[in-house]
């Protein structure tokens, strides 16, 4: 059915209007819907499980051997270790701004209960939700190692600088600042390359931590410690205080467009010593992701990475194309709208053609009536 020339107008202009309203959506999608993508969310809650590598040393020193009042330290081997990260949002968090706690403990698994913790740490740290790094306010965070007579643990404010639990959306092939928790201290997470992770392309990143007294740290009990020379199964006679050091390469396989750390490992050395140089282990083993975890950090960056994808590429170029339809439509119908069409005219009966041709009469038969005239 046709239309008439207002109605044509009338949805030229509102075609016009739509498809101008598509266009100005597919331009805005990209900067303030990806933006907001581009922010960590609050409902952050991931659960990393890293074991030892297999085939390679895992050494714990056994500390009731240091208590024993007989024989040296004693240093167990093989050990199977696992180390559990979780990590929530917490208050204050707000639209620029989150806190991140991470409780992390490492436990050898061939012992029960607390007899098998060897290390447990409360780390919290408010971040920026865009890039990652901690705000510029002091403290901006506070680390919990020990605990008080009540069995809660203690916080030491602790300023933190530089990367931890995720990096920037659109991670670059360059060294990135990263924190060492244990060291407290920040250095360079160096690009080594790019390579595949389960069919996933990552950037891998390495850290490598130089020999760190703890006990200039943090005053723990077990950072600095006096026994026998006998005892520590060092040459000499007398007491010797050693104290606690550590260093570490870690190593980070990032998938670049969301910052999502898709596989860790490190490989920690912790020893005694009366000065840098190594005298008694206290653990050292090289501990990474397990698989189940790798599966997990890739299903969530391919998630992120799908809606990356739809609000800043394709929402987009749909939006535009129909957009630009809607448009080109409306001007044309616009046009031709513009005019009327002219009535039929014609001399012998509502249909009539050009010069020359056949007049066809439409118009129906008529009865011939005869009157004829009375006298």
């Amino acid at each position: 059915m046709a239309l008439s020339a207002g109605t044509r107008r009338t949805v030229a202009c509102l075609l016009v209007g739509l498809g101008a309203l598509l266009i100005v959506a597919a331009l805005l999608i990209p900067t303030y819907t990806v933006g907001k993508l581009a922010k960590t969310p609050l409902d952050l809650e991931i659960t990393t499980i890293a074991t030892n590598a297999p085939g390679e040393d895992s050494l714990v020193l056994d500390s009731k051997s240091l208590s024993a009042p007989e024989g040296a330290a004693k240093i167990d081997s093989n050990v199977p270790l696992v180390s559990q990260r979780f990590v929530t949002v917490e208050e204050p968090s707000d639209a620029d701004e989150m806190t991140v706690q991470a409780g992390q403990t490492l436990r050898r698994i061939d012992k029960q209960g607390d007899t098998g913790l060897l290390t447990a740490t409360i780390d919290r740290v408010t971040i920026d939700r865009k890039t990652g790094e901690p705000v510029a306010k002091e403290p901006n965070g506070s680390i919990a190692v020990t605990v008080d007579k009540e069995m809660k643990s203690v916080a030491d404010p602790v300023q933190h600088t530089g990367l931890q639990y995720r990096f920037p959306i659109g991670t670059e092939k360059k060294d990135y600042p990263y924190f060492d928790l244990n060291a407290r201290k920040t250095s360079d997470a160096k690009f080594v390359e790019e390579t595949e992770i389960n069919n996933m392309k990552v950037y891998h990143f390495q850290q490598s931590i130089p020999a760190t007294n703890l006990n200039d740290v943090v005053k723990a009990p077990t950072n600095k410690l006096t026994f026998p020379a006998a005892k520590w199964g060092v040459p000499g006679e007398g007491d010797v205080t050693m104290s606690r050091w550590y260093t570490n390469t870690r190593d980070l396989w990032v998938e670049p467009k969301t910052g999502t750390v898709i596989k860790g490992g490190e490989q920690i050395h912790l020893y005694y010593g009366r000065d840098s140089k190594p005298e008694v282990t206290a653990l050292k083993s090289h501990i990474v992701f397990d698989e189940n975890t790798i599966e997990s950090q890739i299903s969530v960056a391919k998630e992120n990475i799908d809606k990356l994808s739809l609000y800043g590429r394709i929402m987009p170029i749909v939006l535009g194309v129909v957009g630009v339809i809607a448009l080109i439509v409306g001007v044309v119908l616009g046009i031709r709208g513009g005019g009327s069409t002219p009535a039929a005219a014609g001399t012998g009966g509502p249909l009539s053609q050009g010069r020359g041709a056949r007049r066809v009469d439409t118009d129906p038969p008529t009865e011939q009536i005869k009157i004829t005239k009375q006298p």
